[in-house]
């Protein structure tokens, strides 16, 4: 007898990550629905997956582009939704098995959130919802009953990992790192970097944002304190290898030193399509290795000197409370200004540890208060660039 098909909404879906999942809903043989797209401004791109997919809604988060669109060759059984209010309605609805959470940013939290509160599955690729407010969507999480599976290459090889062995037998957990395009420059080099430079990842093709972060390391810091909640560890339980290869995805020591972990191909649909089908694994879309062929596979520590991202990553996932939202919120306004040319790449991190030092820490704030923060921070980000 065949099983319904798991109804899913993704959240940011004309982005990497929300294109790969349509991908893999249209390699599962049924198995997948896709009932809800969303977009912040890309209307085009947003109305081509509309047609191929046909949900049953498409929502443009940003109101005056949606508006402003010309929505005639939507198909009929399709109804828009405007602003950020889309978003949530499609979150919540009864029908909507799991949420793909894979809008960039902070912006990808209210959507993450309206999903918990309703009690659903959340296949989360958005690391800043962790990062800003872990604890409180953890604690959502269970007092609602929805489940939080990760999407993320490293969480996923994680969480996959964690399965040969029992809770109370995990040592640590090692998060792999490819390194970025900088590994091998020296601090002079570095201070030389260029944009394009930066863009140009050695494995991963990802956005602009998410190729920056890497660049500079801050994507791993941010994987620390995600790693921190999503999985409930200490902060010295995590630590960070890199990997230039980016086959290894990540590792999980247990007590007695074995360690366990996750291999495959730089492709997120593998790590999509885990969220998607747990606990079941099925056929589908996602690149293989192939073990006839000669490979290496390397693994080497951090500089952190060179690096300092992972330590403020370190200490954010030590000290919880506010600091998350505000190391989140000055990175991203730091990797725009960096974008458009206002600050040097080398001042991307001191940036970001000089706002986190500046502002007033709570280590019990509320979401409210979390996101008056983030405002707060991408504001002093600005003086701090001189804009």
């Amino acid at each position: 007898m065949s099983r319904p098909s798991r109804k899913i909404v993704v959240l940011g879906s004309t982005g990497s990550i929300g294109t790969s999942t349509l991908d893999v809903a249209a390699a599962s043989d049924g198995r997948l629905q896709v009932i809800g797209l969303s977009a912040n401004r890309s209307c085009q791109r947003l109305l081509e997956q509309a047609r191929r997919v046909r949900p049953r809604w498409v929502a443009v988060m940003d109101e005056e582009s949606g508006r402003q669109f010309d929505w005639r060759e939507v198909p009929p059984e399709t109804q828009l939704l405007l602003g950020p209010e889309g978003i949530e309605r499609m979150a919540v609805d009864d029908e909507v098995d799991v949420v793909v959470a894979s809008i960039v940013g902070s912006a990808g939290l209210a959507g993450a959130w309206a999903a918990v509160q309703a009690g659903k599955t959340l296949a989360l690729a958005n690391k800043e919802t962790l990062v800003m407010a872990g604890p409180l969507v953890m604690r959502e999480a269970a007092q609602r009953g929805a489940t939080v599976l990760p999407v993320d290459s490293e969480h996923s090889a994680v969480f996959q990992s964690l399965q040969a062995g029992r809770r109370d037998e995990l040592k640590r957990i090692i998060l792999t790192a490819s390194g970025g395009p900088f590994r091998e420059h020296s601090r002079q080099e570095m201070e030389q970097v260029t944009v394009e430079e930066a863009l140009a990842h050695p494995t991963w093709n990802m956005g602009e944002k998410i190729t920056i972060d890497s660049a500079t390391m801050m994507n791993k810091a941010l994987e620390i304190i995600e790693a921190r909640w999503l999985f409930d560890l200490q902060p010295e339980q995590i630590e960070v290898v890199v990997h230039p290869q980016s086959i290894v995805h990540s590792l999980v020591e247990f007590q007695d030193g074995a360690v366990v972990a996750q291999l495959g191909p730089p492709d997120m649909k593998l790590p999509i399509q885990y969220a998607l089908s747990y606990p079941e694994r099925w056929d589908g879309p996602a690149a293989r290795l192939d073990f006839r062929r000669v490979f290496s596979l390397d693994f080497f520590p951090p500089d952190e000197e060179r690096f300092p991202a992972l330590g403020l990553g370190h200490e954010v996932a030590r000290r919880g409370g506010t600091a998350g939202a505000v190391l989140n919120a000055a990175n991203e306004s730091a990797v725009a200004g960096f974008l458009q040319g206002r600050i040097r790449f080398t001042d991307v991190v001191p940036a970001c540890r000089a706002v986190l030092d500046e502002h007033n820490y709570d280590p019990s704030p509320t979401l409210q208060e979390l996101l008056g923060l983030d405002a707060w921070a991408r504001k002093e980000m600005t003086k701090w660039m001189g804009v």
